[in-house]
């Protein structure tokens, strides 16, 4: 079975198991084809959303303080970003590194094999002099491949609060499979979106434009390109709200009706305002990152904040 097929397979069985299920779910994950990929690009083009400009602040400001954190031990370093995206914060990074150890190479991983293609594209035109080696596929197989071929000190990124979209206990996990996958003197670099005027959360889920609408429901018209699904988009809109107790925005997809749908030969029924849970988008506390980093054998080496303490980006190394 080719890795195209091998994808579908699991891209099916996972729609088939979140719609049969009470209540309906799919996984965000699978939010990311080419399309979703290139209206994500657009979301974090937005006023609402917040967390990118947040973060490339911390990167254009403080590159240089966060390059001398990464090469603190004196030895040469190389950077392996998980679900890299269009990388213009690491190509700030890099630069910096670059400057300061021309034998530091780049590995960008991502399931979006255009989005790889137009990075390393991009990437040759900026940094002509970056060694970059992207690769396509499941992010602890290739790390745990990266760390068995170099001896060299790897700082791993994985950067724009995607960690967000994990609950508690895959963020434990997530952070413990990491760990077994990095060498001693590795470091791992990680986006966190921290708690803050509720509001402001909201907006960044659900901006005024609708194009964080149309990324959710183009998991609808991905169902149908690639699974033989016949929802109709417009009978579906998109929800998102933020609780503050727990600290996490959610999103959802709701039947605007009652309605069967089929997807790759099963019929599934929507109550009218039935909804499909899409995203937990988590919200942090210093305190929620600490014990994170601590209960999967990190310590946290020092985080950067933007201006405004919207965000923290947390460097940590193996215990």
């Amino acid at each position: 079975m080719s890795s195209n097929d091998e994808s579908r397979s699991a891209f099916e069985r996972d729609v088939l198991a979140g719609l049969s299920a009470t209540p309906k779910h799919l996984s965000s994950k699978y939010f990311y084809d080419d399309e979703g990929s290139r209206l994500f690009q657009e979301i974090m083009a937005l006023p609402e959303y917040y967390l990118t400009a947040c973060e490339t602040e911390i990167f254009t400001e403080q590159a240089g303080e966060i390059v001398n954190q990464l090469l603190a031990e004196g030895n040469a370093i190389d950077i392996v970003e998980l679900g890299a995206g269009d990388g213009v914060k690491t190509a700030l990074l890099l630069k910096e590194l670059l400057s300061k150890d021309p034998s530091a190479t780049y590995t960008p991983i991502d399931i979006s094999e255009e989005a790889m293609a137009e990075l390393a594209e991009n990437f040759r035109l900026k940094l002509p002099d970056l060694t970059i080696e992207p690769k396509v596929g499941d992010y602890f197989t290739i790390l745990d491949q990266v760390r068995k071929s170099s001896q060299r000190r790897k700082a791993v990124l994985f950067l724009g609060s995607n960690i967000g979209n994990f609950d508690a206990e895959r963020t434990a996990s997530f952070f413990s499979s990491l760990r077994a996958v990095m060498n001693e003197g590795d470091l791992l670099f990680i986006g966190f979106d921290l708690q803050k005027d509720p509001r402001v959360i909201h907006r960044a889920y659900d901006d005024a434009g609708g194009v964080t609408a149309r990324f959710n429901l183009n998991l609808l018209e991905r169902i149908n390109r690639e699974l033989g699904g016949n929802f109709i988009i417009d009978n579906f809109l998109h929800y998102a709200n933020y609780r503050p107790i727990e600290g996490s925005a959610r999103s959802y997809l709701i039947s605007r009706e009652f309605q069967k749908v089929e997807v790759a030969g099963r019929e599934f029924t929507f109550e009218p305002w039935e909804p499909i849970f899409t995203e937990i988008s988590q919200k942090y506390t210093l305190s929620m990152i600490e014990r994170y980093a601590t209960g999967a054998g990190f310590g946290v080496v020092t985080n950067f904040f933007d201006r405004r303490r919207y965000y923290c980006s947390s460097l940590w190394q193996p215990k």
